[in-house]
């Protein structure tokens, strides 16, 4: 069935079948895409043997690359409201899948920055163009779900991501990792075949100019300033654990195949609480719902990386600790696109995008108290950092955006 119906001299019209499948696809899109994203964490420990690195220096390369990913998101949100999203979408998991895969063929860390760097622009390419078609695909209640959906996609990639990356090298050594891009680039070339021209179903006749800079800097001294510094801290603790908890495995003598299983476990469960956090935000009071998952992520995170690396406590743990943490998503993009409507793409861009950045700066200072004090401390010191946050649900210019909207 066509995603769209068209007739001369009318608008095209949704159809409910087009809209489950275009969401699918991105979906999927979504899944590549992070799956690839995810590779660095569970090699660590084997590119600092390679290349000789001290915590610190691998820190700097998983900062390099949130930052990467992160930061080009509201110029990707902007280029995705004036020029629509379909031609992002499938070119983000492509530069991801290229690049990424390449990391094992570095010889120098120099080298190995340049390759994160382009794989992590090709994931900031893709997420504010999916995020703002997957939210493009219909209107009234049920955005929460809606983002949930797309979020779940990425979580399930980011999940199994590891489990591949470690695999493949375990078969074929670091220099064997390119021969991961291959199923992606099949992947990418399906996707783009499967969306719709314009990459919406929406009317292009309902298409909202971008906001001014100006208005996008008063949102940010107001409400959306208070939702992307929840964003940050969140992220900022997720790039902690997936940074430290491998190398704390490693050097507790656990096998790198287990380290790469905690990571799936913890973002394996960051794919439930994605959706959990979906359907919560359409239902209960979003400020509430903000502070219970801040405030639960504090000692679940601490007690998964202080339990003993692989043992069924510490997977535990690891599995509850990435539930709270991506259950946190769905309340903070769609309060964040509820507080600039006119741009879901620019939305969607500062809290996934500038602020996921500025959270994964901070874990180059974890990686220096590493070097110090060692991994494990520098991570159990780092996470209470997400108090900040319960603190910022409660902030008063939040009381505005608390409960979901009711629309027809």
């Amino acid at each position: 069935m066509s995603p769209t119906t068209v007739e001369p001299g009318h608008p095209p019209t949704r159809t409910l079948g087009g809209a489950s499948r275009v969401a699918l696809v991105v979906a999927i899109a979504h899944g590549v895409n992070d799956a690839y994203a995810s590779f660095l964490s569970p090699l660590l420990p084997r590119i600092m043997g390679k290349l000789e690195l001290s915590i610190a220096l691998a820190a700097t390369l998983a900062m390099v690359l949130s930052i990467a990913a992160s930061l080009l998101q509201p110029l990707a949100g902007y280029l995705t409201d004036r020029y629509g999203p379909k031609l992002f979408v499938v070119l983000g998991p492509v530069i991801s899948g290229v690049f990424l895969s390449m990391i094992g063929l570095a010889p120098s860390f120099t080298i190995l920055v340049v390759l994160l760097m382009m794989g992590g622009i090709g994931s900031a390419v893709f997420h504010p163009p999916a995020a703002s078609m997957a939210m493009s695909l219909d209107t009234g209640q049920g955005r929460g779900v809606r983002l949930s959906f797309f979020s779940f996609g990425g979580a399930i990639g980011f999940a199994v991501g590891p489990l591949i990356a470690v695999g493949l090298v375990g078969q074929v050594g670091l220099e064997g990792l390119w021969m991961a891009m291959i199923p992606g680039l099949i992947v990418a070339a399906v996707i783009y075949g499967r969306l719709p021209a314009n990459g919406v179903l929406a009317d292009a006749n309902d298409a909202k100019p971008p906001p001014s800079p100006a208005r996008v800097l008063k949102a940010l001294k107001g409400p959306l300033g208070v939702v992307f510094g929840i964003s940050a801290v969140g992220a900022f603790v997720q790039r902690v654990f997936l940074t430290m908890e491998p190398i704390i495995a490693a050097q507790a003598g656990v096998s790198e195949a287990m380290g790469a299983v905690a990571l799936s476990i913890y973002l394996g469960a960051q794919a439930i609480g994605t959706l959990t956090g979906g359907v919560l935000t359409d239902r209960m009071d979003r400020r509430t719902l903000l502070v219970g998952l801040t405030l639960l992520s504090v000692p679940t995170h601490m007690l998964a990386l202080w339990l003993p690396p692989g043992s069924p406590a510490s997977l535990a743990f690891a599995a509850m600790a990435g539930f709270l943490n991506m259950a946190m998503l769905p309340p903070i993009v769609v309060m964040a696109q509820e507080i600039l409507p006119e741009s879901t793409g620019i939305g969607s861009g500062i809290v996934m995008g500038l602020a996921w950045a500025l959270g994964s700066v901070g874990v180059l200072g974890t990686g220096i108290l590493g070097d110090l004090v060692g991994p494990r401390s520098a991570a159990l010191l780092s996470v209470p950092v997400l108090l900040i946050g319960t603190l910022l649900a409660l902030h008063p210019s939040l009381r505005m955006h608390r409960r979901p909207a009711h629309t027809g």
